[in-house]
């Protein structure tokens, strides 16, 4: 296991679980951090092994607090910050279906990290906001583009807008959490969910995400040509897989 102020793959069977592990700081994300999540983003994707992913926090009290303010401050200026790199890009190119296990706090970029998940299963010790705002900016981070399409456009509104907490109960009410649970089972829920999904072939359950991923930005009739070719590919793996079998 890598120290403490790193991100780490940690395998447990066809499932590659990847640390936030800053436990003494909520686990809030550091410059280094950022490319730590690059790093294991491709050891997920790169091992076949591995066929689903999920995003836990270290220690007891929290998924992830966001990005550490001190380490804004090493950005020169804005065109420094323009440039800068991101860690949600690499999180959004797994091709692997990915869950988001939180507890405790999941705040700012903590919060654009489980949007930037596939599924959500949520401990009802679960704090989430998005503060930037009362901070005075707003996120880059995804939140605006995820959450008006998991909870529609007021309630967007109000959690970019207000800045405030809110609860996993919420979260579950709104749309943004699929699976609500109690206090520390979060994590064995996941694993559940990720096993049972597991089971299906790899080449299925990346056409089923990148099925619906095209289905947010495109038109019916264009995504069900993709959803075609799609289940084309999965019939033709299917097949050269019974040829070689044979």
């Amino acid at each position: 296991m890598n120290g403490e102020g790193k991100v780490y793959l940690e395998r447990n069977g066809a499932i590659g679980e990847i640390v936030l592990n800053r436990p003494a700081k909520h686990n809030a994300l550091t410059p280094d951090m950022y490319r730590d999540i690059e790093r294991v983003c491709a050891e997920l994707v790169e091992d076949d092994n591995l066929k689903i992913g999920i995003v836990r926090g270290a220690g007891d009290r929290a998924f992830c607090a966001g990005s550490d303010i001190k380490g804004l401050e090493s950005y020169e200026d804005f065109w420094a910050w323009r440039n800068r790199y991101d860690y949600i890009p690499p999180l959004l190119a797994v091709r692997k279906p990915l869950i988001a296990a939180t507890k405790g706090w999941a705040l700012g970029g903590g919060l654009e990290i489980a949007l930037a998940c596939d599924l959500r299963v949520a401990s009802r010790s679960t704090v989430f906001s998005a503060p930037e705002v009362a901070l005075g900016w707003n996120g880059a981070g995804g939140a605006a583009q995820h959450l008006v399409r998991l909870c529609g456009y007021g309630r967007a509104m109000q959690i970019l807008l207000t800045g405030e907490r809110f609860t996993a109960e919420n979260a579950h009410g709104w749309g943004m959490v699929e699976t609500l649970v109690d206090e520390g089972a979060e994590l064995e829920v996941a694993r559940q969910l990720a096993s049972r999904i597991a089971q299906h072939s790899s080449v299925a359950t990346q056409a089923v995400k990148s099925a619906v991923r095209n289905a947010v930005d495109t038109t019916v009739a264009q995504g069900l040509r993709y959803d075609n070719e799609l289940m084309s590919l999965c019939f033709a793996k299917a097949e050269r897989d019974k040829i070689q079998s044979g």
